[in-house]
């Protein structure tokens, strides 16, 4: 996606492969550029997950402001925890229900980690919007239907809130309705305005 940036602003890029950012800075009207950053997302020994997350989110924020002076970047990265235990992208069907197993009847705290790298200063804005989610009870047998349906192997800890994966949550407890799907657009806009960048028009 590419959208022209007005000539009085600076322009705004999405540092990010994922589809749901890009759809949900898309309702915000604002007019920005995507650019895949080539970013190792390895979790580091000893490394508690919001830093991970927020580490990552910064890195690929950097990594395109590094080619693209003068504009505002935005990174963001999200890691699943139960526990202490992180809980990544299943990547695989069987991955996906040994986590979903895991997560029922649990609660999940998703850090949505967000960086804006403002490259006509070099300052960057960093934020961690965490996100609680309770899991229903599930038996097998919905775990492996909602499979069937969704395939949500490129979502943290298997759950697509956006689509089906909101009716394997019991109870949501955020500050941010948007940060859970991926990008924090309450967080995102409080920076925009910091930046001076203008949000209607």
């Amino acid at each position: 996606m590419s959208v022209t940036a007005a000539s009085t602003k600076p322009p705004l890029i999405l540092a990010s492969s994922s589809v749901y950012r890009r759809e949900l800075l898309s309702r915000l009207r604002l007019p920005f550029d995507v650019v895949v950053p080539d970013v190792d997302e390895t979790p580091r020994p000893g490394e508690r997950p919001e830093e991970t997350a927020l580490r990552l989110a910064a890195a690929k924020a950097a990594k395109i402001a590094a080619g693209r002076p003068g504009a505002l970047v935005i990174g963001s990265d999200q890691v699943a925890t139960m526990g202490d235990d992180q809980i990544g992208k299943p990547g695989s069907r069987e991955r996906a229900i040994a986590q979903l197993r895991v997560m029922r009847s649990n609660t999940v705290v998703f850090h949505t980690a967000l960086c804006l790298h403002d490259g006509r200063s070099g300052k960057e804005q960093l934020a961690d919007v965490q996100t609680k989610v309770r899991f229903r009870q599930l038996s097998d047998a919905e775990i492996e239907a909602y499979l069937d349906l969704e395939q949500p192997y490129d979502c943290a800890g298997s759950a697509k809130a956006e689509t089906l994966g909101i009716t394997l949550m019991e109870r949501i407890e955020s500050d941010d309705p948007t940060s859970l799907i991926g990008l924090p657009l309450i967080a995102l806009t409080g920076m925009l305005r910091a930046a001076g960048y203008p949000l209607y028009g």
